[in-house]
């Protein structure tokens, strides 16, 4: 029987007892024989009555019917209330053992009373808990194999060094390969440190120009545009959003320079604020399949699933934006173009 039942039985109980319970109590004690002796030594404080069996029967009656129904109507009301939500409490049983060894558990109870709205709500929420955890274990195995893969070079290239005598030219290109391997892994580093400075949210809001922060960072990779034989447009309309301005320029640097990075000889690079989008980059460049569009977004997730690839990233561009973006209250989508190439939308609110 769903609560909702329950209770509803219980209320009709009550009515029925409040309307028959004082004339049942009233019958039974009138039944009764009281000696007036009796009565008249009642030991009830407060409890003033003549010695007239009659006047004292009538007068004591009430009292005691009052007495007796209240008692019964509080131990009334607790078992009803333990009654109906016996449901609720079977339900929170189970649900107290769920962890980390079994979020596979789900409810899956039917009906549409509230207890089976209740339990698909919970089904629900443990989907995205179990969702959550897996993104968790798969990030930490991902940045384990990012971390090894670069610390394996470097320990191959110093047993390398150690193994022999090395001339002068082999001495200076063994240094620059670890020189590289070791800046690889200090923007990895970096990366992971603003991947999770930016999941904490923001610890102030104060209003941003965005336009002109995109102005700034797009100045700064003019000359990183220019040798990628990339042609940069920009149509910068003023819009203001509030938020953090170091971690607005983090957002507006890593699209301008995956959009570099992933373009190709002679390509474009547009780049527009307005007002909604607050934020477009849009880069020609490699065919983009559209199933492989959300995956982008995930940490360490590149186009090309080659770890080892030497295109200067850790995969943590667009998961680092996509968390700036959250943090800002806004929404980050991407789109594939024709003939290759990707565009970035970011939503962000408009201050009232």
């Amino acid at each position: 029987m769903s609560p909702r039942r329950r209770v509803v039985l219980v209320g009709v109980l009550a009515l029925l007892a409040g309307l028959f319970l004082p004339g049942l109590g009233k019958w039974v004690l009138g039944m009764l024989w009281l000696p007036a002796e009796e009565i008249c030594g009642l030991p009830a404080p407060g409890l003033r009555l003549a010695c007239d069996p009659a006047r004292q029967l009538d007068n004591a009656i009430p009292q005691l019917v009052e007495l007796v129904l209240a008692v019964v109507a509080v131990v009334g009301v607790w078992g009803a209330a333990v009654w109906c939500l016996r449901p609720v409490r079977d339900l929170a049983e189970p649900i107290a053992h769920v962890g980390p060894q079994n979020l596979g558990y789900r409810i899956r109870r039917r009906g549409r009373d509230e207890l089976a709205q209740l339990s698909r709500a919970i089904d629900q929420m443990m989907e995205r808990i179990a969702a959550g955890y897996d993104g968790q274990r798969r990030f930490a195995a991902n940045a384990s194999h990012e971390l090894r893969t670069p610390l394996a070079v470097q320990r191959t290239l110093i047993e390398v060094g150690m193994a022999q005598a090395l001339t002068g030219e082999q001495l200076e290109l063994l240094t620059a390969q670890l020189l590289q391997t070791n800046e690889r892994n200090e923007r990895l580093i970096e990366g992971l440190l603003a991947l999770s400075e930016s999941d904490q949210g923001l610890r102030s809001s104060t209003p941003q120009p965005l336009h002109e922060i995109t102005r700034a960072v797009l100045a700064a990779y003019q000359d990183r545009a220019t040798a990628a034989g990339v042609t940069v447009e920009s149509r910068l309309a003023p819009r203001v959003v509030m938020g953090e301005r170091v971690l607005l320029e983090r957002l507006v640097t890593n699209l301008v320079e995956n959009a570099i990075k992933y373009n190709r000889p002679g390509g474009r690079l547009a780049v527009t604020v307005g007002r909604t989008p607050a934020l477009t980059v849009a880069n020609t460049g490699q065919i983009v399949p559209a199933e492989a569009v959300a995956g982008l977004f995930e940490p360490f997730r590149r186009l090309a699933r080659d770890r080892t690839n030497q295109s200067g990233g850790a995969g943590l561009g667009l998961a680092i934006a996509r968390s700036i973006t959250q943090a800002h209250d806004g929404i980050i989508a991407a789109r594939p173009l024709e003939g290759g190439g990707l565009s970035v939308d970011v939503q962000l609110p408009v201050p009232h």
